[in-house]
């Protein structure tokens, strides 16, 4: 069953890719261990959660709108927001790139840059342990041909802790035909942080 408003989000550790300047050649990127508290303590945080990077709906709508909407989100009094997916460090930044996000390549105020984006930061759930722990694992094994996944939904958390969560089709189901995305939507979102304001 998926966490409710008012619940802490689940204390893990996110893998990372940052930049690294003293590795030469093409792929300059080390390692990085990036803690839920990293990102979430004593800030306002936008999550969204999606199936998978490339994916229709996730490349040509949940992501972009997203994107678009960073400045109007953030002057919400968000500090950041974050795309999460069940997909690895590797994937997740060819994804960026392949949305024509840009690339943060000096800044490494945020824990997950320097080589991250600039505006929306991707976060790699490779190992499903956010995803679990936040009640939203599903499979889409007989539809898609997926593992275990996320399924879709967005929040926003405060200091850790749920403020607001949607979540499509008011739950998950598991092997879903149809991938809802009705609520999770960047202009959902903003509907609610401005009338928070």
């Amino acid at each position: 069953m998926p966490l409710a408003e008012g619940a802490e989000v689940p204390k893990v550790v996110f893998k990372a890719r940052v930049r690294d300047a003293s590795i030469p050649g093409d792929n300059p990127f080390t390692w990085k261990d990036v803690t839920t508290e990293d990102i979430f303590s004593g800030k306002r945080v936008v999550v969204f959660s999606l199936p998978g990077a490339f994916t229709p709906t996730c490349s040509s709508t949940h992501l972009p709108g997203y994107q678009g909407d960073y400045e109007a989100i953030k002057a919400c009094g968000v500090d950041e927001i974050y795309c999460l997916s069940v997909n690895d460090a590797f994937v997740m930044r060819q994804w960026g790139l392949h949305q024509g996000l840009e690339e943060e390549k000096e800044d490494a105020s945020n824990k997950l840059n320097p080589g991250n984006f600039k505006k929306v930061k991707l976060l790699p759930d490779g190992a499903c342990l956010f995803t679990r722990g936040m009640g939203m694992s599903c499979v889409w094994e007989k539809e898609r041909g997926f593992g275990e996944r996320s399924w879709r939904y967005s929040m926003c958390v405060a200091d850790g802790k749920i403020e607001k969560i949607f979540v499509e089709g008011g739950g998950v189901t598991q092997d879903s035909g149809p991938d809802p995305f009705e609520v999770s939507d960047s202009k959902t979102m903003l509907k609610y942080l401005q009338e928070k304001k």
